[in-house]
């Protein structure tokens, strides 16, 4: 009878709750107003034809380096940063590697680690949060192969610097080490200057986020030009699609929808956090485009606060399961309007749920 690999029958399970989103959507981080209108326009002006032809990511590759400031055969174009992940999993984990994460951090890292058969070593976050960096670099062996790192992480906000990425990078020479900047926008720090400096250090990018591109699945992998060859092996040359290929570029060429909506998104963070701190409700300060808040002990009282929220029209994430995380939920933020009834409905469900007698912040 068949059967699949041991490694993928043994998988976890990543059922994100994408069914039934009716009201304001601040559970999945995505841009909640929608792409520049540039990209709608290019979207109408589309015809059969540009359908119908295999997708060519070559031009837009080369927009794309120059944005970024790279070369082109330091790039590569992907389906999602969630691709990247997958490739570069594909392309240096044999069966019985070792891979590290932080932990929590994005499920997706776990998932595509576990696929190629590696043995996956989670290293728990500090106190508040904070990055592990000298425990990320005491867990990392001669089997180490691959380090995965979310900065800002996911779902805390929290971020790790430039010199503690740096030196584990500089410890794991033979292991490809992933700096996962979907937040990038955000907090506006990266480590795209500093690629050279190590040639097993890979920066990802996405165009979910800020972009307001989720839909399209589009993100982009950044490498030393010899590895990134070796990845291009393992990548399908049609792996993104024409509509997205159309459209990255009038995307990019935005800045100003991008910088107006990153500037909305970091004044409602920092209203949420006053909201949350006077409230006395404890919560991480944040790097990302969201919050993560304890709102209760347990699960069941997290499950009850995103319960409330959801019957007032407004979508938050449970955290719950996360480790570490009990009882928290992850709050994405908007432009102005959007913070405005996130407010007012967090207000109201506190009074409603008694939860304002919590600790204060961290």
């Amino acid at each position: 009878m068949l059967s699949p690999r041991e490694a993928v029958r043994t998988l976890p399970s990543y059922h994100p709750p994408l069914a039934g989103r009716d009201g304001l959507r601040l559970d999945f981080n995505e841009n909640t107003v929608g792409c520049s209108p540039r990209v709608l326009e290019r979207l109408r002006r589309l015809g059969p034809e540009d359908l119908a032809r295999y997708p060519e990511r070559e031009a837009v590759e080369a927009t794309l380096s120059a944005f970024l400031g790279v070369t082109a055969s330091e790039l590569l174009l992907t389906n999602g940063v969630d691709e990247a992940i997958h490739l570069l999993c594909e392309t240096y984990l044999e069966p019985g590697d070792e891979a590290l994460i932080v932990v929590p951090t994005y499920s997706m890292y776990r998932i595509y680690m576990m696929a190629a058969g590696a043995r996956v070593i989670s290293v728990p976050s500090g106190k508040d949060f904070k990055f592990p960096a000298g425990d990320l670099r005491s867990s990392i062996t001669p089997r180490t192969r691959l380090i995965a790192i979310a900065n800002p992480n996911n779902p805390t906000g929290a971020i790790a610097s430039h010199d503690e990425l740096m030196k584990i990078a500089c410890s794991a020479p033979d292991s490809a080490v992933l700096v996962d900047e979907a937040y990038f926008e955000f907090c506006g720090q990266t480590l795209l200057s500093a690629r050279r400096e190590s040639p097993n250090l890979f920066v990802a990018r996405t165009f979910s986020k800020a972009y307001g591109l989720a839909g399209l699945r589009i993100g982009v992998l950044v490498g030393d030009r010899d590895q990134m060859r070796t990845v291009r092996r393992v990548s399908s040359p049609y792996n993104v699609n024409a509509v997205a290929l159309a459209c990255l570029p009038a995307a990019i060429a935005d800045q100003a929808y991008i910088q107006q909506y990153v500037s909305e998104v970091r004044e409602a963070r920092a209203r949420l956090e006053s909201a949350l701190e006077a409230s006395g409700i404890r919560y991480w300060p944040s790097h990302a485009n969201f919050v993560l808040a304890r709102v209760g002990s347990t699960r069941l009282d997290s499950a009850a606060f995103v319960e409330h929220m959801r019957r007032r029209g407004i979508l938050v994430r449970d955290r719950s399961s996360d480790h570490g995380c009990e009882g928290c939920v992850r709050i994405t933020l908007g432009p102005r309007e959007h913070a405005d009834r996130l407010l007012t409905a967090l207000r109201e469900t506190f009074e409603e749920l008694g939860v304002n007698q919590g600790a204060s912040r961290t």
